[in-house]
């Protein structure tokens, strides 16, 4: 089990991930990530940066072609269960069974992890109340407006109680008032310790969480520092225009 300088199991280690896909397009080329446990990490670039493809090979939804991953020591491939439940995703795509209501969302997600009954009752009960979806708790998730679906797939990567969370675009479609609202439910949740990973189009959402931000282009990290330290190395006076001096179209 490796050990990051802090004397700590890293909540995430990538090392030399890459991957290529069947029409050339490489998506990732020798990526090499370390998040510390606890850690409010950001992970910004354009579309087709490798940001997705990242994610999807942590959780082995794509399979890279040579790289290692390892989730608090554990092997991402060969201990892929193990990694896999210490792990919950809110994808960019919204991905909820329409036959289900949202209460049978939760619970049949928490089933999929081994979560005993009694627990993911309750654990849905808090999520529905934290969300506030326990009104729409038996209604299909279909009928649900774009925010709510949002909402579902938070409270679903919670189910399981994980010990990193990646979000994905999280508050993509969502109104400015339920964007702020799950601010400070994520903030509030880094805070009880839980390592969290965002992806976000939303730079100011970046600057007022994440601790850290790599920037990614061309599946490559092309920059990796605190918010402070890539707006003093680039000379700028927020994360906005570290993006474009980095990988915007007049990068370089």
């Amino acid at each position: 089990m490796d050990i990051s300088r802090n004397g700590r199991v890293p909540a995430l280690r990538v090392e030399k991930l890459r991957k290529t896909y069947k029409n050339g397009l490489v998506a990732l080329d020798d990526v090499s990530l370390e998040i510390p446990a606890g850690k409010f990490f950001g992970l910004l670039g354009p579309n087709g940066a490798g940001k997705t493809t990242l994610i999807n090979s942590v959780v082995n939804l794509v399979r890279p072609d040579s790289g290692k991953v390892e989730v608090f020591g554990r092997d991402a491939y060969a201990d892929f269960r193990a990694a896999r439940a210490m792990i919950g995703v809110s994808p960019q795509e919204i991905n909820l069974d329409k036959f289900l209501t949202v209460q049978e969302t939760l619970r049949y997600h928490a089933g999929y992890y081994g979560v005993p009954k009694k627990k993911a009752r309750e654990r849905a009960e808090e999520l529905l109340e934290r969300f506030n979806l326990g009104y729409k708790r038996k209604e299909r998730v279909n009928t649900l407006s774009g925010g709510m679906k949002r909402r579902v797939l938070f409270a679903r990567a919670l189910m399981h109680d994980p010990k990193v969370l990646f979000l994905d675009e999280p508050t993509a479609g969502v109104d400015i008032e339920l964007r702020y609202k799950l601010w400070e439910y994520i903030r509030e949740l880094n805070r009880g310790g839980l390592t969290i990973l965002l992806t976000t189009h939303y730079l100011e959402e970046a600057e007022e969480l994440c601790e850290e931000v790599a920037l990614i282009n061309g599946g490559r990290i092309a920059a990796q520092d605190t918010s402070a330290g890539l707006k003093e190395r680039y000379g700028v006076s927020n994360i906005e225009d570290v993006y474009l001096k980095v990988v915007g179209r007049n990068a370089g």
